[in-house]
């Protein structure tokens, strides 16, 4: 999440700037570069509230499963940080990540007893109570030193460069964990970890855990044809701030798109930025049979029916069967433990039960589940749809 909301400030900016010039309005570009920011730090701090799906089907589950036996750490040990230090570690008691992801991890492997402090986009249930000490890419120095911490575990995209220095500079570890790109970089994210904490072995154990249930998703869906599998866009959208954005090349969606039997609209379409502007344009050339979007961004246009009226929308397939698959914020693009969660609900949204182009529930308005085979329909003059199966797919 944090290296997508980097990427996130980067395109914001563009846009912002971009809208500057199109309505005439003055401004510096400080005050867009300080717009940039707020509205990637708003999709953080939504992240935190832990809303669940708008196709309230097969949500991620808002706690972490730790490994069956907790690992002791065998410290002291060095290991070599993502920005080339060799990082010694001589106590891992009071231990504090600096992303939701790095979190997760750490909570999983069954040493979330030893997390004193959190990020804001760690919103699963056993970190929820824990003080928040970085918001979006704003890390407080202060408020983490203050905590008298053992080890501080950071992204590679984690900041500002100051901040961190000054943690570093007062003495305490720092490690830099390279920042996830797609599903290859679960094992990996997990065992720099592990390594770190002093537990190889559970890190190796839940690596296999994760890379296993990963695979048992994507067995489900490796029959899907090329021919038939669906083009899905991910759309990311702040209706507050009317950021309204497509994600391309390197969104960061689009091995998950993949792994769930489907293609990358922006992507094939030639879009080879992280994210670009929606324009009518775009999404005609995209032609996405669904949409993947955010709870909080998809909530933030005013659901389904709001984002039907995002010019261009409404006149793609997505558009035109209301066919929206929508995944909490703080997991969506984690790639760490729960991905397979993350993975499973796609597919599920997807496909529906048995396989076949499920619709979206939200709001009453669409067949929900397609559930023996069939795609669920649109429900008429504003009435609730019908499952596939003969239940209602509206109230969900």
């Amino acid at each position: 999440m944090r290296r997508l909301r980097n990427r996130l400030a980067g395109a914001l900016l563009s846009v912002l700037a971009l809208t500057l010039t199109a309505t005439g309005c003055g401004g510096s570009s400080g005050a867009a570069s300080d717009a940039a920011s707020d509205a990637a730090s708003d999709a953080a701090s939504d992240a935190g509230t832990g809303s669940g799906a708008a196709a309230g089907r097969d949500p991620v589950a808002d706690r972490v499963e730790a490994l069956a036996k907790t690992p002791e750490p065998k410290l002291p040990v060095s290991v070599r940080s993502a920005d080339g230090e060799e990082v010694t570690v001589e106590r891992a008691e009071r231990v504090v990540p600096l992303s939701g992801s790095l979190s997760e991890i750490v909570f999983t492997l069954g040493l979330g007893d030893r997390v004193v402090a959190r990020d804001v986009t760690a919103t699963f249930e056993q970190a929820a109570r824990l003080p928040v000490v970085t918001r979006g890419h704003d890390v407080s120095a202060e408020s983490v030193l203050s905590l008298r911490p053992d080890l501080v575990i950071a992204e590679t995209t984690t900041g500002p460069e100051e901040a961190v220095g000054q943690i570093r500079a007062a003495g305490v570890p720092v490690l830099f964990v390279e920042a996830a790109r797609g599903l290859q970089d679960v094992g990996p994210r997990i065992q720099a970890v592990a390594d770190a904490l002093g537990v190889p072995a559970a890190g190796r154990e839940l690596t296999q855990r994760s890379e296993d249930r990963i695979t048992a998703v994507r067995a489900d869906v490796e029959d899907v044809s090329p021919g038939d599998r669906p083009r899905v866009a991910f759309l990311y959208l702040r209706g507050s701030a009317s950021v309204y954005l497509i994600g391309g090349e390197d969104s960061g969606a689009g091995s998950l798109i993949e792994a769930a039997g489907a293609v990358d609209a922006g992507a094939a379409s030639g879009l080879e930025k992280d994210f670009t502007a929606i324009t009518s344009e775009a999404l005609v050339k995209a032609a996405p049979d669904a949409i993947l979007v955010m709870s909080k961004g998809l909530e933030s246009v005013g659901g389904v029916d709001g984002l039907v009226e995002i010019p261009g929308v409404a006149q793609t397939p997505a558009g035109m069967d209301r066919r929206i698959v929508s995944v909490e914020d703080g997991v969506l693009l984690n790639y760490g433990p729960r991905t397979d969660q993350v993975l499973k609900s796609v597919v599920a949204q997807l496909y529906g039960e048995n396989g076949e182009n499920g619709g979206n529930g939200e709001n009453g308005e669409n067949g929900g589940n397609g559930g023996n085979g069939e795609r669920g329909g649109n429900g008429e003059s504003g009435e609730r749809g019908e499952r596939g199966d003969g239940s209602e797919g509206g109230d969900r």
